[in-house]
């Protein structure tokens, strides 16, 4: 059993031919079309929490080129654009070529996508498109409304078992092969704890927003997925490109909400506080440029002792409150009238194109791993996501995922009720101090623009936190694992591309026009060295 697996005292819980730990849109997705192919289908839903999944929060919509303008050659062209020369084309035409049938998987759940009188698509543009190719769900609402269908079909199938309480802690490995999962039910250091096997073990749980202290995702965005791989020795790559979406709303809300860029799609301006354009002079496309750009002018401004509005006074005007329903809510709640007041805004972590290392059938480097979702990194969003592939990346690879292991089992016995687990903690967390201090220094060294100095300085605090953190903790030392990954990933590439952004290496570097894969091991042996000449590449 490999090392990063912990000697609990447990129970022993079959899963059936499949274990997904996770149950947003990559997740469900993923068991869904398992499950519809025959296949006994364990679904980790964790220790609830306030927000629950990213899938839920998303606003924009799903990339997909459905209009008669449009093609996937198009949207595989965006997608390698946006990526700044770090996308594997392979998996962007993956995403393009099968979006259309994803997307019918979606309406034949019961999502309805937004129409046109004409039954065609309602199609709306965000930032790098060359076409109008977002669908969207009442406006804002993709994401509830997807989770929704996809959260009732789960339900209603015989071949889902959903588990809640229970969250992923350690992957058992055994004889160099993933077996299954070690769970915990609560977030203490003494909860209960409960061993899942399966014939594949599926990773669905989400990115790393919520190691920032300013972030759009929940709570339980923090890593977990990609650190307890890590900790196996699963390999890992494009961890350093976090984006940070230039529109959160600028409150004191945690998370903080999001005002969608398809207000900017529909016109919406960035002003400074003089009322002057922010983006002019900036990007031919202005407002609609590439995210890591728009969010490292805006983070500038205000970094400079600015403010930066978004105006969505003439571009939405009265039709914000049908339009987007979600942002004109998240307005109210903190005073502000987005009919006749423009948006302070900032930016905030939101999406991270790294996670572990998978091919196009979403499989690990460690034999019985998948991955799906933010948690991976199949190639599809390089230095920097395009708009909206995000929820397309888990429909499209949850799919392919489902394939691979229906063709690999051949159906087992239906899975056998696990005990009850736990629910969200009520005491004390031991860690509380550490994770807001790790937070508040992540946000501060590891944001919009990074040094090699910020960068050490939050490398030293990580190193301290793992060396204080209480043995049995997993969930946390999954989460400084991550953190860890991310920070040295930072401090080893010695560029600035797409989402990483390094003030003592403000020009990207030809050389380094690729994937730098790292093991958790190399990224606590990190320290003050040159920019990696040679790596393998994934």
């Amino acid at each position: 059993m490999a090392q990063a697996t912990s000697n609990y005292r447990t129970a022993e819980q079959l899963a059936g031919d499949a274990l997904v730990a996770g149950a947003g849109l990559a997740g469900l997705f993923t068991a869904l079309k398992l499950a519809n192919a025959g296949r006994q289908v364990t679904v980790l839903a964790g220790i609830p929490r306030k927000g629950g999944a990213t899938s839920t929060w998303a606003q924009g919509g799903i990339a997909a080129a459905l209009g008669a303008d449009d093609s996937a050659d198009l949207h595989v062209a965006d997608t390698l654009a946006a990526g700044d020369g770090l996308v594997d084309e392979a998996a962007a035409r993956a995403l393009a070529d099968d979006a259309a049938a994803r997307i019918s998987d979606l309406e034949a759940l019961g999502v309805a996508f937004d129409k046109k009188p004409d039954g065609s698509f309602s199609l709306g543009r965000e930032g790098a498109h060359s076409r109008n190719r977002i669908a969207h769900v009442g406006g804002d609402g993709a994401g509830a409304a997807i989770m929704s269908a996809l959260g009732k079909a789960a339900l209603a199938h015989d071949n889902i078992h959903i588990v809640s309480g229970w969250h992923a802690a350690d992957l058992i490995v055994e004889g160099g092969a993933v077996t299954g999962l070690i769970t915990r039910g609560g977030v203490e250091p003494d909860a209960p704890s409960l061993r899942f096997r399966a014939d594949a073990t599926v990773l669905a749980t989400g990115g790393v927003g919520a190691l920032y202290a300013v972030t759009t995702n929940p709570a339980g965005s923090r890593g977990h997925g990609i650190g307890l791989a890590a900790r196996a020795g699963a390999l890992v790559s494009d961890v350093e490109f976090v984006q940070f979406h230039p529109t959160a709303i600028a409150c004191d809300e945690d998370p903080a909400p999001l005002a969608t860029e398809a207000l900017r799609g529909e016109g919406a301006t960035l002003l400074r506080a003089d009322g002057s354009r922010l983006m002019e002079g900036v990007h031919r496309d202005l407002e609609l440029a590439p995210r890591d750009i728009v969010a490292r002018e805006i983070a500038k401004e205000i970094g400079s002792g600015g403010t930066v509005l978004l105006d969505c006074r003439d571009a939405v005007g009265n039709r914000f409150v049908d339009r987007f329903p979600s942002v004109y809510s998240a307005c109210q709640r903190n005073g502000i009238d987005p009919l006749s007041q423009a948006i302070p805004v900032a930016p905030a972590a939101h999406y991270h194109m790294g996670g572990v290392v998978t091919d196009l059938a979403g499989v690990a480097s460690l034999p019985g791993l998948y991955a799906c979702g933010e948690v991976s990194r199949t190639g599809a969003h390089g230095a920097n996501r395009l708009a909206s592939n995000s929820l397309l990346e888990s429909i499209v690879f949850g799919s392919r995922i489902a394939d691979s292991i229906a063709s690999i089992t051949g159906g087992a016995s239906r899975p056998k009720e696990a005990p009850a687990g736990g629910s969200a903690p009520t005491g004390d967390d031991p860690h509380a101090s550490h994770i807001q201090t790790l937070r508040q220094s992540m946000a501060r060294n590891v944001g919009v623009a990074r040094d090699a100095t910020s960068l050490e300085e939050t490398l030293s605090l990580i190193r301290d936190l793992e060396d204080q953190a209480l043995p049995a903790a997993s969930g946390y030392r999954n989460m400084l694992a991550a953190a860890h990954l991310v920070v040295a990933a930072a401090h080893r590439r010695h560029e600035s591309r797409g989402g990483h952004s390094r003030l003592d290496y403000p020009q990207s570097d030809d050389a380094l026009t690729r994937h730098l894969p790292l093991t958790l091991e190399e990224a606590r042996a990190t320290a003050a060295t040159p920019a990696p000449q040679t790596a393998k590449t994934a």
